[in-house]
């Protein structure tokens, strides 16, 4: 399995989403599920996930997919570009 499909299985479970859900495209606030409290659990998932640490910066930075994305480039962790 690929990083980007990691990736979209960590957003999907912990935004509680079906799992055919089409996340790629997805932004912060953009649907109900996405909401302050969910984007904890969206950053500690992916922190459990990817076994990274995120900082607080980032956290607010990562607005979207796409930025979570390239947040994980950004570790090390070779989630190609969308």
């Amino acid at each position: 399995m690929s990083h980007l499909d990691r990736l979209r299985a960590v957003f999907r479970m912990a935004l509680n989403l079906p799992p055919d859900t089409d996340v790629d495209g997805l932004e912060y606030r953009a649907i109900p599920q996405w909401d302050s409290l969910a984007h904890m659990a969206l950053i500690a998932a992916m922190e459990d996930e990817f076994s990274v640490m995120i900082d607080t910066d980032e956290m607010i930075d990562m607005s979207s997919f796409a930025k979570a994305a390239g947040l994980l480039e950004k570790h090390g962790i070779g989630a190609a570009a969308l």
